[in-house]
């Protein structure tokens, strides 16, 4: 691109993107017979975190997630016990990293990129799920959409990170494995890069944003960015 204008600060998503949401898929499995309603649930979780901010409402997105999953039981005709709540709590505070995530994120720290996070879920005390998952270190800054309150994709949550950063959206480039998630990020002036995992992908649609980088694994969507945008503060080699 002619006008590729460098990338300097890294935002990346964290519950899928970072974090491995599959090690909820055992209470999934018990409660619901079927690991796989997981993705029904985070799916609803989205939907409805998205409606809740089109219509001018909030509610934090832990309530939200617990919500879901009562809705989801009533609608499988299945009871949920307070110890299931308890469980969900308990799992998405404690999911581990991917396995890519720590070489990604080595990679593009040596690259000299800023690195953060801005996250649906609410901020939270030490030990955060990132130090639990043993990348906390990584992040110069940890967002949450809570001080707008309003969640991804609005544009608000995305500008937040530049504002408080002092930086212009064009400087933030975010990295998420949800389409809807750059999507939102590229229409309020950053960078979009997409990381497939399973069950992600490119939609194909006139107006749809196409992601600026995408990759099927962390790792090589990093080495993509610093290839595509080396930071001004990355190191000389002589």
């Amino acid at each position: 691109m002619a006008h590729d204008t460098a990338a300097s600060i890294i935002v990346f998503d964290v519950n899928e993107t970072l974090l491995d949401i599959t090690t909820l898929e055992p209470l999934f499995e018990r409660v619901f017979g079927d690991p796989s309603v997981l993705r029904e649930w985070f799916a609803q979780l989205i939907l409805y975190s998205q409606t809740m901010t089109l219509s001018g409402l909030y509610a934090p997105f832990g309530e939200l997630g617990v919500g879901s999953l009562r809705m989801l039981a009533s609608i499988h005709g299945v009871s949920i016990a307070d110890g299931d709540i308890e469980e969900l709590k308990t799992r998405m505070n404690t999911m581990p990293a991917h396995a890519d995530v720590v070489p990604a994120l080595s990679r593009l720290r040596a690259a000299g990129f800023r690195l953060v996070t801005l996250t649906n879920s609410a901020s939270a005390s030490s030990p955060t799920p990132l130090e639990r998952a043993g990348i906390g270190e990584f992040f110069e800054r940890s967002f949450s959409v809570e001080s707008v309150r309003k969640f991804k994709p609005a544009p608000e949550t995305y500008r937040q990170v530049a504002e408080e950063l002092r930086v212009e959206t064009s400087a933030l480039c975010l990295v998420a494995c949800h389409l809807w998630d750059t999507i939102g990020a590229q229409a309020a002036g950053c960078r979009g890069a997409l990381v497939t995992r399973p069950h992600n992908a490119i939609l194909p649609a006139a107006e749809v944003p196409v992601p600026d980088v995408v990759a099927a694994e962390l790792t090589d969507l990093a080495e993509q960015i610093v290839q595509r945008w080396k930071s001004p503060q990355q190191p000389s080699s002589g």
